[in-house]
């Protein structure tokens, strides 16, 4: 087995440019050959498996977290090769949400080795969304709003690290807002004012269960509206997140489906998988089972 190794050695704030040297290791005593590519700038994972020859490789593996996942994946979509290979995730990252709907441990990059050294593939749904002439594709989560708000400040504040997010929750909730919100659900029009809303490919974002009921290949979309709330109301829904019982509270709402649009009053940013790409107005489909990926 040869693969394309594509590999953010900053992920998980530099840890994962630590360990690089135990991840070459890990591959070679599985016999697995690779050719090792390193991203140096925003973009680059998407720049290097769109400029891969496929027919080299048995597989690509994004090694990162969520944000590396969502480059290859685009990249993998720019290709021109004909040749089809399957995607890995090896979760060196901070964020490794699509990495636990594989039932990986994410604590645990070594498994993620033995697994792709198996070569047992399944196929997943992939997430598409066009908004200003381009196509984009993700396999976690879209989110708009809120989440999308606090994304962007807490990579203003990236030095900080972890902190930055907390950062950016406390600043977007003493300076909370809703939107109003037009959401066309596979033909079903609806109007609100919306906190934020999550288009899920995945149960988890992060390490909150923000869709529960998802299935990574079941050919739709969850989508999880939060209608306008007040402070407190926010502050006791982000408990729930973890556990997914915000679901349940009544200015929350959630639905299924393989076609979604949304339009806003004012443009807002589109957060794919932790990034921030895109504004709206934005159209967002399911392509079911379009994509391979190594599974145990």
């Amino acid at each position: 087995m040869k693969i394309l190794l594509v590999y953010n050695s900053y992920s998980g704030h530099r840890r994962a440019g630590k360990i690089l040297p135990r991840v070459e290791a890990a591959f070679t005593g599985r016999g697995i050959e690779f050719d090792l590519r390193l991203t140096n700038y925003p973009g680059h994972g998407t720049e290097i498996t769109r400029n891969a020859d496929f027919s080299l490789y048995d597989g690509i593996v994004a090694a990162g977290g969520d944000g590396t996942l969502f480059e290859v994946i685009n990249g993998y979509y720019l290709n021109p090769s004909k040749t089809s290979v399957p995607i890995g995730v090896l979760p060196v990252g901070t964020g490794n949400a699509f990495a636990r709907d594989l039932e990986q441990d994410v604590s645990r990059w070594e498994e993620a080795v033995g697994i792709i050294a198996n070569g047992k593939t399944r196929k997943v749904d992939v997430g598409k969304y066009h908004c200003h002439g381009q196509d984009y594709y993700y396999l976690n989560i879209l989110g708009i709003g809120f989440v999308s708000d606090v994304t962007a400040i807490a990579h203003k504040l990236k030095i900080l690290g972890n902190i930055s997010y907390t950062l950016g929750v406390f600043y977007r909730t003493v300076f909370l807002s809703a939107d109003k919100m037009t959401l066309e659900i596979d033909g079903r029009i609806l109007e609100h004012e919306c906190l934020f809303i999550e288009i899920s490919n995945t149960r988890y974002t992060a390490n909150f269960l923000m869709a529960p009921n998802a299935r990574i290949d079941d050919g739709l979309l969850d989508v999880t509206i939060a209608k306008k709330m007040s402070r407190r109301r926010l502050l006791a829904c982000f408990p729930k997140i973890f556990t997914g019982e915000h679901i349940h509270m009544p200015e929350v709402e959630t639905y299924q489906a393989k076609k979604i649009r949304i339009v806003s009053q004012k443009p807002k940013i589109l957060s794919p998988d932790g990034e921030l790409t895109g504004i709206t107005p934005v159209e967002v489909e399911c392509l079911k089972q379009a994509i391979d990926v190594f599974w145990k």
